[in-house]
């Protein structure tokens, strides 16, 4: 069984605290299963998105795992171009999470808090 949405996010930002960056819940999607977006600024211009991965990598992973790919091929890229991408998201998905990180170095700890 897979975790709820808002507990899922609930423990990643702990986590971002835990490893000392900045996260903040920028918009709250649905409550049981919200797609989840995670947005990862370096804190000079440019920044990163990560979203839900294709349905293939679900079939490879434990069905309470959630999988995360980059949104963007350059990875990080100016942060218009990511709050861009985010806009689309939200007009195909008003139900989207959408998580802030911030941090210098560019960790998005998605790796640590993976299931």
């Amino acid at each position: 069984m897979r975790l709820k949405s808002a507990i899922w996010v609930a423990a990643y930002v702990r986590q971002c605290h835990l490893e000392g960056a900045f996260a903040v819940v920028r918009r709250r999607g649905a409550e049981e299963a919200g797609a989840i977006f995670v947005k990862v600024s370096r804190l000079e211009g440019s920044a990163a998105l990560f979203g839900p991965a294709p349905q293939a990598v679900f079939a490879e992973a434990h069905p309470s795992e959630r999988r995360f790919v980059s949104c963007l091929a350059k990875g990080f890229v100016p942060e218009a171009d990511v709050e861009s991408r985010i806009a689309r998201e939200l007009n195909f998905d008003s139900d989207i999470w959408l998580i802030e990180v911030e941090d210098r170095t560019g960790r998005h700890f998605l790796d640590i808090i993976a299931s």
